[in-house]
């Protein structure tokens, strides 16, 4: 078996996912040395940890400014000047490194499962509200545990949001008796590949960014075929209630979709066409609440413009006893 082969087999075990702990290329030789098969020098060895490296599909990272190596948490093409989509990252740009071609594709894979998301909720009688400021340059990375990408609204009465939705009079009316809401408000977390090094901060998240909802709803791009971290979705489900939905969309088949604008914008055949490419699959239903928490939802739209757009949008449909998309003006 090759040095390189041997390595990629015994460096995940070795090294820390954290790159505030990288560990020295000495260390890193020492530890390797223990199950590596031959008589390799230690400059044959830190040659090949710095050309692995530099491979974004490779386990090991190097760190940019200081000394040491670190595990790569995902083969995930890169993102720059993306903060924006720190979310799809779970916070850690640190662990994303290659050229602008890359980055521009990864941000294109996102923005594309975004549209689709949004699309498919729309045809199946779900109204999408995006937060997009809350993940700007400048917001403190601890958004990621406040905001949802998406809000989900199910309206008790209605059909297509393609189509007006004329709201029940009566209906709002007993609703507002009993003090329960005429709608159903799901937060939704939004993630590319499910992974076993991964799924419990991205679960989480959107148990956190839920809690103020009525429920929360994890919803992965990519086919979640690990038994491992199916059962252990089911199983945090089961505790906590977040709903678990994979749309069945590997990288190839998201290269191969229309550009978002086009997705969002695409006339019924072509949608038809796109929605014919997933491969839905629902891990764990959602558990949704009756009672949304009103003092948390009022401290959010007290620090975030966009929640108090959300909270307008649903005051204005039932005003107006009329569901419709939610338009920035």
């Amino acid at each position: 078996m090759s040095l390189r082969k041997q390595l990629n087999d015994v460096l995940p075990s070795l090294l820390p996912s954290n790159p505030a702990e990288a560990i020295k290329g000495t260390e890193l030789i020492r530890l390797a040395r223990r199950t590596l098969t031959g008589n390799y020098s230690d400059a044959s060895l830190r040659y090949h940890f710095s050309i692995m490296s530099c491979d974004p599909t490779s386990a090991i990272a190097k760190v940019e400014k200081g000394q040491g190596y670190y595990r790569r948490s995902e083969p995930l093409p890169a993102l720059s000047g993306a903060q924006e989509l720190l979310a799809w990252t779970q916070g850690r740009l640190d662990d994303l490194s290659g050229d602008e071609t890359s980055m521009d594709n990864a941000m294109l894979r996102i923005r594309k499962f975004r549209a689709v998301v949004t699309r498919y909720f729309e045809i199946n009688g779900r109204f999408p509200f995006a937060f997009r400021q809350a993940f700007s340059n400048d917001a403190p990375l601890g958004n990621l545990w406040k905001y949802p990408e998406l809000v989900l609204i199910d309206w008790e009465t209605g059909a297509s949001p393609d189509e007006e939705m004329s709201l029940d009079g009566g209906m709002l009316a007993l609703k507002q008796r009993l003090g329960l809401s005429p709608f159903r408000l799901h937060s939704a977390r939004l993630r590319l590949l499910p992974s076993l090094m991964t799924y419990r901060e991205d679960f989480f998240q959107t148990l956190s960014v839920s809690m103020w909802a009525q429920g929360g709803e994890l919803i992965y791009a990519g086919p979640i075929e690990d038994e491992a971290l199916a059962d252990g979705l089911r199983k945090l489900s089961a505790k906590f209630g977040v709903g678990v939905t994979s749309f069945g969309l590997t990288g190839e088949v998201l290269d191969d979709l229309p550009r978002p604008a086009n997705i969002l914008n695409a006339h019924p055949k072509e949608t038809e066409a796109i929605m014919a490419k997933l491969d839905i699959s629902k891990i764990s239903a959602v558990q949704s609440r009756n009672h949304m928490d009103w003092a948390a939802l009022s401290a959010m739209c007290s620090e975030s413009e966009e929640a108090g757009k959300l909270m307008g949008w649903l005051a204005r449909c039932i005003e107006e006893r009329r569901a419709e998309p939610f338009k920035d003006e």
